[in-house]
């Protein structure tokens, strides 16, 4: 079965993506919310292999979610605006269905996700530590030992207790690498949340580095931190 989760604040949408998934067999609703951060927190301690995510909501719209998650969901996007289709495109969504979606476009799009091999979500295999080829070599890093990540033009910079390392990646690819303690918070910036020691508006402060948090990530920031009794 694939647990299944709607994210959307027009009720009238919600029911009617309720009804389409009903009618597949191996989906199991999980979730179904109007509240984007209602959302967030049901994935800090449960899991999600599917969401159909509504974009303009209020709090946080679906793109800024998107942006948030450190470990994504299979997603398909659903909304009354085609503008942000190709933005979508960027965090590798399944699809993108227009309102009023049609059972004949639903049924499209869960062609789709099962064209992409999705499978229910397995339980963490253990790994702790980050897998990466620096300078040819292959390199592990414990997650514990990492503070942050930079993007840098076409690098990132990794930042460890011991060194940086830089490697050639991107923030979206490396963020499904990494254990549920790190956070976006910014766009150019995750933290390892475990190793935050004090936190401003602005801030986080890892040993003596200070981390931008930006506005759009400042919410999910602080829950999480909140969740992990830091604050």
């Amino acid at each position: 079965m694939l647990k299944i989760a709607i994210i959307d604040d027009e009720e009238l949408a919600r029911k009617v993506l309720e009804d389409y998934c009903s009618k597949i067999d191996n989906f199991e609703l999980v979730l179904s919310t109007g509240n984007p951060l209602e959302f967030i927190n049901f994935t800090q301690q449960n899991e999600v292999d599917l969401i159909f995510l509504d974009i303009q909501m209020p709090e946080l719209n679906g793109m800024e979610i998107l942006r948030s998650l450190i470990h994504p969901p299979k997603v398909i996007l659903t909304t009354a605006y085609s503008e942000y289709a190709l933005e979508s495109y960027n965090y590798d969504v399944v699809d993108y269905l227009l309102k009023p979606i049609k059972i004949e476009r639903f049924l499209k799009a869960i062609n789709k996700v099962a064209a992409s091999k999705i499978t229910p979500t397995e339980k963490d295999n253990g790994n702790e530590g980050l897998q990466i080829k620096h300078d040819g070599v292959p390199v592990n890093i414990p997650f514990k030992s990492i503070q942050y990540i930079q993007s840098f033009g076409n690098y990132l910079k990794i930042f460890t207790d011991s060194r940086m390392y830089l490697i050639t990646e991107t923030l979206i690819n490396i963020s499904t690498l990494l254990s549920e303690n790190f956070q976006r918070t910014h766009k150019s910036y995750i933290a390892n949340l475990d190793r935050v020691s004090k936190a401003s508006k602005t801030h986080l402060l890892i040993e003596n580095n200070k981390v931008p948090v930006s506005a759009t990530f400042k919410v999910l920031v602080f829950k999480k931190l909140e969740g992990l009794t830091k604050l």
